[in-house]
């Protein structure tokens, strides 16, 4: 099986350090190695969306979330409902180990994390190896683009690499619950 040129590219460019937009479960999004400071204050720049909010981190399987959240900050009915969430367009606020950097954790004790069905996802995910930044690519406070023709021009001039693939089709970004009260942040 081939690999696309467009993935390979969007691959290389996360590993250089670059900020690339990728298609998610409804939106399109920005995305970056969430590891990399110097990646993610980048990204937040792009975004113009200040760093003590915090961001989601992505991945196509929960083994690439080990050892960043932690589970024993869980009851196991807690933990339950996560995992059997995944994966789907499910994002969950769980305690953050002390390996997540501050940058992704904002403000927060906490991180936000999905374990996605969507294939372009897993793709990129898996060819890179590892869990990625997920923020929606538009400007904070417009509202997101759906469609890889409704992103924002001068956005894109500004990102490293544009991944293949589509949207999967649903009409509003994923649903943010917080695991430790089953509180609904974001419908």
């Amino acid at each position: 099986m081939s690999v696309l040129p467009e993935l390979t590219a969007a691959v290389d460019a996360l590993r250089r350090g670059g900020v690339i937009a990728y298609p998610t479960e409804a939106v399109w999004g920005l995305g970056c190695d969430p590891f990399d400071q110097a990646a993610v204050m980048r990204l937040l720049d792009i975004k113009q969306r200040p760093v003590d909010k915090g961001l989601i981190l992505i991945a196509s399987t929960p083994a690439q979330l080990d050892g960043l959240i932690d589970w024993d900050g869980l009851s196991p009915p807690q933990r339950d409902a996560v995992r059997a969430s995944w994966p789907g367009p499910n994002t969950w606020v769980v305690p953050a180990s002390a390996r997540v950097p501050r940058w992704i954790t904002g403000d927060h004790d906490s991180v936000a994390v999905r374990v996605s069905a969507h294939l372009s996802v897993i793709g990129l995910c898996d060819a890179f190896g590892g869990p990625l930044v997920s923020t929606s690519a538009n400007l904070a406070g417009l509202p997101p683009a759906f469609l890889r023709d409704a992103l924002d021009p001068a956005l894109l001039q500004r990102v490293d690499a544009i991944a293949p693939g589509e949207t999967g089709g649903m009409t509003a970004p994923t649903s943010i619950r917080d695991a430790r009260d089953n509180r609904l942040l974001r419908a």
